[in-house]
């Protein structure tokens, strides 16, 4: 994981966001950088003459929010000493995208030339990261993305647990996890009874990482209440996990959004890092 990049929103509570991407950072000796991004809002006039209202972001507004988004990033940076990239030079080190204010599409095509996209928890609540920006990294770019919670861990990835439900998904999320997997102290397979879809069990996947040589056991619990983004939360802080590998939407997005699903549930109430993969 030798590149990192983090959106940043000028309104938004991106330290968190900041300070586990430098875990992440410090982890890989990363290049780690950041982005000024946005709503997909159009660039209109000012103000619209035929009806005189205010447009929601006009050019000016686009260049003050993402000089805002540069200066958080870079103080962030300086205050961690952490050095600017210098061209062809290997170790830790940060940069700033420069072309000014992006929208959520850019991110999800500019992400698929980086190892990883770190954004902060999208609860819904003011100033957190938006879900649009969230799933744009997941769905376009095909690369995994790190979900940090609101509060900084105070460790990170030493235990890894698996929530296994059998899908592609999730084993392009184990698979993009390979280099943290590699560094954790113990990793938990998780199955949920009567979870998931067709396919290899806990027990296979945990053989699996064996054979690349990675402290892999298998665990199966019972899912009562059928609440499996809940059940994996609670099973996970329960094992200590401060890594938790997840596939996304399993489930269509559509109908997470009218009926809820282990995705949805966890990108909003999340308290430990969760890598994501679609």
């Amino acid at each position: 994981m030798k590149s990192i990049l983090v959106p940043i929103e000028d309104h938004g509570i991106v330290e968190p966001q900041l300070q586990v991407a430098l875990q992440l950072g410090r982890m890989f000796d990363s290049y780690i950088e950041g982005i000024a991004i946005t709503p997909d809002y159009p660039v209109v006039l000012p103000v619209d003459i035929a009806i005189g209202v205010p447009s929601p972001i006009t050019p000016e507004n686009r260049l003050e929010m993402a000089r805002a988004c540069r200066e958080r990033f870079e103080a962030f940076m300086t205050t961690q000493q952490i050095a600017r990239a210098s061209a062809g030079l290997p170790g830790l080190s940060s940069g700033w995208r420069q072309d000014g204010l992006m929208e959520d599409a850019f991110l999800g095509a500019y992400g698929r030339v980086f190892d990883l996209v770190v954004v902060g928890r999208p609860d819904g609540s003011n100033g957190q990261t938006r879900l649009s920006t969230v799933e744009a990294a997941l769905f376009e770019t095909g690369r995994p993305v790190l979900i940090a919670p609101p509060a900084v861990p105070r460790t990170f990835g030493e235990t890894a647990v698996i929530a296994w439900n059998r899908s592609t998904e999730t084993a392009r999320a184990v698979l993009g996890s390979m280099p943290l997997l590699k560094k954790a102290r113990r990793i938990v397979v998780l199955e949920l009874e009567d979870w998931g879809v067709p396919g290899p069990s806990g027990s296979e996947l945990a053989r699996h990482l064996r054979m690349h040589d990675l402290p892999a056991e298998a665990v199966t619990v019972p899912d009562p209440s059928n609440r499996a983004g809940e059940t994996i939360l609670s099973e996970a802080l329960a094992l200590g996990c401060d890594l938790l590998v997840k596939g996304a939407y399993t489930q269509s997005r559509l109908r997470q959004m009218f009926f809820g699903g282990a995705t949805s549930h966890i990108l909003s109430n999340t308290t430990m890092p969760v890598l994501m993969a679609h």
